[in-house]
């Protein structure tokens, strides 16, 4: 049977690396049974961390932000409950979600243009629904540049001019203009939640357009900790992907080059192509038999076989656009920086489709992304490197999904940003439909949460993790408090906040939910048995090397 699935796992492996065509774009994530009214809403992955869907009266999609304004007056004068949903709407936690059934959703669908570009000053102004993708080729156009972004291009911008509720004698809708010279509250508004009111449109102050070289270095992980500081400082776009249970890590060498130098690059994501919703169904049957089976020996074949194949193509970086023929790439910026082409592709009926596409049998998973400051990184990185040489094959199964990705990223004068330059660590790993089953070595990557969130002082990634990540998150920002005090001057009524964003920002309760099975989620943080999962043999103990970790362990094998 083992050796079956490996050669299953083998042809679908395949697949999701070479048939990468035309396919379906997301639908639209907001669903309403009645015209605009009736509404509900998930996120791009159909689900969010509690497996929820929420619920909303209705959904407007303004135009322009005189309709805006008057939208959220009108919500305001009402003392509804308001939230903003972007298109792909890619955040995990339940950020969009309105409390209630009578909640109102404002969609930037449609505020999605480039208002201005100025090429002398450098700047340029957009509606706040405009994708990085778009931001990125109209500055292009210009000659210009935005020098540091994500990844995916499926994300909308945000920034510097906001609508919040106001009061009767603003007409109840106050336009904020947010600059350099209301710097609190712009350093409030950087990273906002949401919950400070509507942004209508942003500025941002650009760079003029520059080449990059890239290369992958592929190294043993024995010096990991010893390297991290010292890589960042060398390589302005530096970032490593680290492969803990094969004990190497891949260093992304990135730089800055002359204008002058030969070569047209470009940066087509693997992960991020259209694929065969087919090779995507063999590819999670495989994953569910291997959970069900218990079968790391079969995660950790998967594993090897999909980095050898991204490593191999260079995770998809080409020399000219078609064919990757050796390192390094060299490319103008605007084609290196992000991608997402299965975003843009015609309907196919869903014979292709983004790889978690709800719509399909394809990639169901969890995402935990902190922060950890440079100054404790290595010891952090020591500590997993522990776990992996007492469980060999624990990560194998996070590496099916391409490893642990670690970006630099630099201390922010935004109230909720990072305190000090940092390492984020982005996990993305299995999750089973079923939320009474355990995952296979769950203890360990729990373990590694705990570790970095309560030992290290990690940041949460306020787009991405489940509760646990985000357990007293507020008390870790100096300014945490400056933050409240602008919500409560932008939002007094607190009609862009929900349930969850008050949890989070300790207004009312805590994020975790305790109840029986809540950790195998990842909503509670275990303290007795009961929140694991007895029946199957999984009980709450104390970490490996972590002894403060209350994780559920494996202890014992039921009876079949």
């Amino acid at each position: 049977m083992e050796i079956f699935l490996r050669i299953l796992l083998s042809t679908s492996c395949l697949l999701l690396v070479v048939f990468m065509v035309d396919c379906s774009p997301p639908e639209n994530h907001i669903k309403c049974s009645s015209a605009n009214t009736n509404c509900t809403i998930t996120n791009s992955y159909g689900t969010f961390p509690d497996r929820s869907i929420c619920q909303a009266a209705n959904v407007a999609y303004p135009t322009t932000e005189e309709e805006l304004i008057s939208i959220v007056a009108e919500a305001t004068r009402a003392r509804r409950k308001v939230k903003v949903a972007t298109r792909y709407s890619h955040s995990i936690p339940k950020l969009v979600c309105p409390d209630g059934q009578n909640g109102l959703l404002i969609s930037t669908n449609y505020l999605n243009r480039t208002l201005e570009i100025d090429a002398q000053s450098m700047t340029m102004s957009v509606e706040s629904g405009v994708s990085l993708r778009q931001l990125i080729d109209e500055a292009a156009k210009a000659g210009l540049a935005l020098p540091y972004s994500p990844y995916w291009w499926g994300l909308t911008i945000g920034g510097l001019l906001s609508t919040a509720p106001g009061g009767s004698k603003d007409g109840y809708a106050k336009v904020r203009r947010l600059n350099e010279t209301n710097s609190s509250e712009l350093d409030a508004a950087r990273v906002s939640l949401g919950v400070l009111g509507v942004i209508s449109k942003v500025t941002l102050q650009l760079q003029p357009l520059f080449k990059r070289s890239i290369s992958y270095v592929v190294k043993s992980d024995t010096d990991l900790g010893d390297q991290v500081a010292s890589f960042g400082r060398q390589h302005e776009f530096a970032d490593i992907s680290w492969y803990p249970s094969q004990g190497k890590a891949v260093y992304r060498v990135d730089d800055r080059v002359s204008s002058n130098t030969s070569g047209n690059g470009l940066y087509d994501s693997i992960p991020f192509r259209s694929t065969l919703s087919l090779g995507l169904a063999v590819i999670r049957a495989t994953e569910d038999t291997q959970e069900s089976m218990k079968d790391p020996d079969g995660r950790c074949a998967s594993a090897k076989l999909i980095t050898s194949a991204l490593i191999q193509m260079a995770y998809g970086l080409t020399n000219n656009g078609l064919v990757f023929t050796g390192y390094p790439i060299i490319g103008y910026h605007n084609r290196l920086q992000s991608s997402g082409t299965c975003l843009d592709s015609p309907e196919d009926a869903l014979i292709t489709a983004c790889p978690w596409d709800s719509r399909i049998k394809g990639e169901y998973f969890f995402q935990a992304t902190f922060s950890i400051s440079l100054s404790v990184v290595k010891n952090f990185i020591q500590d997993v490197q522990k776990l992996v040489k007492m469980e060999p094959r624990a990560l194998c199964g996070l590496e099916q999904y391409n490893g642990i990705l670690m970006r630099y990223v630099k201390a922010s004068s935004a109230y909720l940003g990072k305190e000090d330059d940092a390492l984020d660590f982005d996990i993305t790993f299995y999750r089973n439909k079923n939320p009474a089953k355990p995952r296979l070595y769950e203890d360990i990557l729990e373990e590694i949460e705990q570790l970095a969130v309560f030992k290290y002082g990690g940041l949460p990634h306020w787009g991405k993790n489940r509760n646990l990540v985000f357990s007293g998150a507020l008390e870790k920002y100096n300014k945490g408090g400056a933050f409240l005090r602008v919500k409560e001057k932008y939002d007094p009524l607190g009609l862009f906040s929900n349930e969850w964003t008050d949890q989070v920002l300790g207004l009312k309760g805590e994020v975790s939910i305790i109840k029986e099975g809540c950790a195998l989620e990842g909503l509670c943080i275990c303290s007795q048995d009961i929140h694991c999962a007895p029946s199957k043999g999984y009980l709450c103990r104390p970490g490996k090397i972590y002894q403060d970790a209350r994780v559920c362990t494996l202890v014992s094998t039921p009876e079949q």
